[in-house]
C-alpha cells in the first residue's frame, strides 16, 4: 500500500486530456470522475471492476488529493504528456 506524497504521484495533469484536469496515472480518468462515483454509492470494488487498469491506491490517491484541497493545502500534480 502507497502512503503519503508517494500516493500523491498517482494524480497526474495533461493539458490534453480534460483540458488539463487532475487524472489518473496519465489515463483518460479524471479524479473527480471517480469521486463523483463515490458519492453517489459506488463501492471501490465496483469501480474497480469497471476500470480494470485502476488500483486500489488509485481510488485511495483521489480522496487524499480531494481532502488535500478542501483543506487547502497546497497539491501540484505532474504534468505529463504521453503522447496523446
Amino acid at each position: 500500500m502507497v502512503t503519503g506524497p508517494a500516493l500523491l504521484e498517482r494524480i497526474t495533469v495533461n493539458p490534453k486530456i480534460f483540458g488539463g484536469k487532475p487524472i489518473l496515472r496519465g489515463r483518460r480518468l479524471a479524479v473527480e470522475h471517480v469521486l463523483g462515483m463515490l458519492a453517489t454509492g459506488d463501492s471501490p470494488e465496483t469501480i474497480l471492476k469497471g476500470y480494470p487498469w485502476l488500483e486500489p491506491d488509485d481510488i485511495r490517491a483521489c480522496l487524499l488529493y480531494a481532502r488535500r484541497l478542501v483543506g487547502h493545502e497546497r497539491v501540484e500534480p505532474a504534468i505529463t504528456d504521453n503522447g496523446t
